[in-house]
């Protein structure tokens, strides 16, 4: 049963692999601009606010008067970030990486 399962799979994966593409594919056009109001919103952009100290620059970003981030860079070493959550707590992180990978692997094509 296994076997034939593994066998049905792999000629479908052979199969997927050799179809050529269709002949009436067109790019995507652009994505067009976030609309004027939007775009030049001051409410909506970070205010960034740069505060240079002796062993270290903080960089504070504000939305709406809302503390949401600090980036803190000290001279000798790596900079590090302090990300609100939604209780208005800070975690730190050592990247705004959040480690998150989504596979991008073709499973079924049709």
């Amino acid at each position: 049963m296994l076997a034939g399962v593994l066998v049905v799979g792999i000629a479908l994966t052979a199969a997927a692999e050799k179809a050529p593409p269709p002949p009436d594919l067109q790019p995507l056009p652009e994505a067009p601009p976030p609309p004027p109001e939007i775009a030049n919103d001051p409410d909506l952009q970070p205010q960034v606010t740069i505060i240079q100290r002796e062993h270290e620059t903080v960089e504070e970003y504000r939305v709406n008067g809302r503390l949401t981030m600090v980036k803190v860079t000290p001279v000798h070493g790596r900079p590090y970030y302090l990300v609100a959550n939604s209780d208005g707590t800070f975690i730190r992180r050592d990247s705004l990486d959040t480690g998150l990978r989504v596979p991008l692997w073709v499973l079924f094509s049709f």
